[in-house]
């Protein structure tokens, strides 16, 4: 399923408490939070309600990162 980004551009200062509430469960705490969450009927229902405080873009795919294993010392320890 697809991923989208989801950042609060606008303060929840003068919202309902649905709004608000809808916020909260969105994981938007401040302003220029961003969060991504799957592209779901159920997120997409909450963003509707809070789409004036809101912007949503296509989640940025995160760079694949190569673990590096543990060093070991020259001890034997790590």
């Amino acid at each position: 399923m697809a991923r989208i980004d989801i950042t609060q551009v606008k303060s929840r200062i003068g919202s309902t408490a649905r709004q608000k509430k809808n916020l909260d469960a969105l994981g938007l705490r401040k302003l220029n939070q961003t969060v991504t969450h799957e592209d779901s009927a159920i997120v997409m229902g909450m963003v509707e309600k809070v789409k004036h405080l809101v912007v949503v873009a296509p989640a940025k795919e995160a760079a694949k990162k190569s673990v590096k294993p543990a060093t070991e010392k020259k001890d034997g320890t790590k």
